[in-house]
């Protein structure tokens, strides 16, 4: 595999709080995925690139007391986080192991493994999903989430909300990682040899008035400000972070206008 890509977001105290308010935002969607998929009591279980733990905690509740969760991410300072999180929650079967999350490597198997918003950050995808294909129990469940950022929108359409759309997208892109691997996640399931793959996506509606929208794309362009002025995407003056949540919101109340965010994509199969 290719050395590791570095995480273009960063990890400061506001994108730790940009993170746990889109893993709120998007926790309707991924409980049902995870559900949808087959993940049920008893289960042994891999979050790869657990972040915060906010997965592998939804995960935690869908594998009850007799099940068990591993959550593992390079990021030391999320895992303090989350551990501290797990010990608050008093959760006994979740722990969480520092590791990359792409060739990591436990000594037993699971009986699923699953990841959400990892693989658009990784170049080489499928052979990740390859490698973790054999960590699961011959029948196991592989389990991929991540965002499809082209069905993001808003109707009637906002030339902000479109202008923002494109720098998010050509900052992820010129780092490396692609917005859009929601939409490609069944057959890259499919090349890493998992079988009788499903896909399913969930989109969000923002009404005019619903701060939500505009908290999560402007916190998304704050995170990517600097690769954004830094490949001549966008000035500071353009993007005039400070104000640009009251500005999308200003805009979507006068249009009267709902905002769609990123699909959340999920494909999930078997190990043969």
């Amino acid at each position: 595999m290719s050395s590791a890509p570095p995480y273009v977001l960063g990890c400061d105290e506001a994108e730790i709080a940009r993170l746990d308010g889109q893993a709120a935002a998007i926790a309707p969607a991924t409980a049902l995925l995870l559900q949808a998929a087959g993940i049920g009591a008893g289960m042994r279980v891999l979050d790869l690139g657990t972040g915060l733990g906010h997965v592998a905690f939804a995960v935690a509740e869908l594998v009850g007391p007799e099940g068990e969760v591993l959550g593992v991410d390079q990021g030391t300072t999320v895992l303090e986080i989350a551990d501290a999180r797990r010990r608050a929650a008093a959760l006994d079967n979740v722990s969480f192991e520092a590791g990359d999350a792409r060739t990591f490597r436990d000594g037993a198997l699971f009986d699923a493994v699953v990841m959400r918003l990892l693989l658009f950050h990784l170049p080489d995808a499928v052979e990740v999903l390859r490698h973790h294909l054999e960590a699961l129990r011959p029948g196991g469940l592989m389990v991929a989430l991540d965002f499809d950022l082209g069905a993001s929108r808003a109707d009637p359409p906002l030339a902000l909300v479109e202008t923002i759309l494109g720098w998010v997208e050509r900052a992820f892109r010129s780092a490396g990682a692609n917005p859009r691997i929601g939409a490609h996640l069944g057959p890259m399931l499919e090349e890493a040899g998992v079988e009788g793959v499903v896909t399913l996506g969930i989109q969000g509606y923002f009404g005019p008035e619903d701060p939500r929208a505009p908290v999560m794309l402007a916190g998304v362009a704050r995170s990517l400000a600097g690769p954004i002025v830094a490949s001549g995407i966008a000035t500071e003056e353009e993007l005039e972070i400070a104000t640009l949540e009251a500005r999308l919101l200003a805009a979507a109340t006068s249009a009267r206008a709902v905002i769609m965010p990123p699909v959340l994509a999920g494909a999930w199969g078997r190990r043969g």
